[in-house]
């Protein structure tokens, strides 16, 4: 069973605590994750790039000229592919990026995550994430007590308005509850603080 040590928002150990094997314990499956993100990132394409066809394309209901005795190229409308404004050829039309992915990889994937960065030290569990008031200053000070002012992410048992809205302000650092934490989230920010309460839901539900 790894051990991992508690820590309070002030920077001081306060105690240790055994973390599940099979939550915490998991061979990074680098096939897994790379499927998972990449389907993760599928979904943030809106997939609305659209050119008008052929049919589409105002005016060109006219011959531009007869067909023969001008000396010029056969032309039917101008609005053809081949004329300036005309319709494009094989465009890109509107259309969805979404990957399904089972949910057992997905939930293998997250673990392999929460493994990795539990081994690379980056996963740094405290007994208790609260602020009494709406301020980025504290949310400063409390990355700078474990050398995180770039890249962190802030989980906590449910969603904790006061500490959202207090690292909205901090480039790099997010704020969510245990069960909005993803793949991507994990792997992007350098260190992951945890909220001792929200690491036992994380290890009921995943378990």
């Amino acid at each position: 069973m790894p051990t991992v040590n508690v820590y309070n928002m002030a920077g001081s150990q306060t105690g240790e605590i055994e973390l599940n094997e099979l939550v915490f314990g998991v061979e990074f499956n680098e096939a897994v994750v790379h499927q998972v993100v990449k389907m993760q990132l599928a979904s943030l394409r809106l997939g609305t790039h659209k050119t008008k066809k052929r049919d589409e394309v105002r005016g060109g209901g006219k011959k531009p000229w007869r067909q023969k005795g001008t000396g010029r190229a056969r032309a039917g409308s101008i609005r053809s592919p081949l004329w300036v404004g005309g319709g494009v050829v094989f465009g890109p039309q509107p259309r969805g990026y979404s990957i399904t992915v089972p949910r057992k990889v997905r939930r293998l994937a997250l673990k392999s995550a929460l493994s990795a960065k539990l081994r690379a030290g980056e996963l740094i569990v405290i007994n208790s994430i609260q602020l009494a008031e709406i301020k980025t200053k504290k949310v400063v000070e409390f990355l700078n007590a474990f050398d995180a002012p770039k890249k962190a992410l802030i989980v906590t048992a449910d969603y904790d308005e006061v500490v959202a809205r207090s690292s909205n302000n901090i480039a790099g650092v997010k704020a969510v509850a245990f069960d909005g934490i993803n793949v991507f989230d994990l792997l992007h920010h350098d260190k992951i603080l945890v909220d001792q309460a929200a690491l036992a839901k994380i290890t009921e539900v995943y378990a």
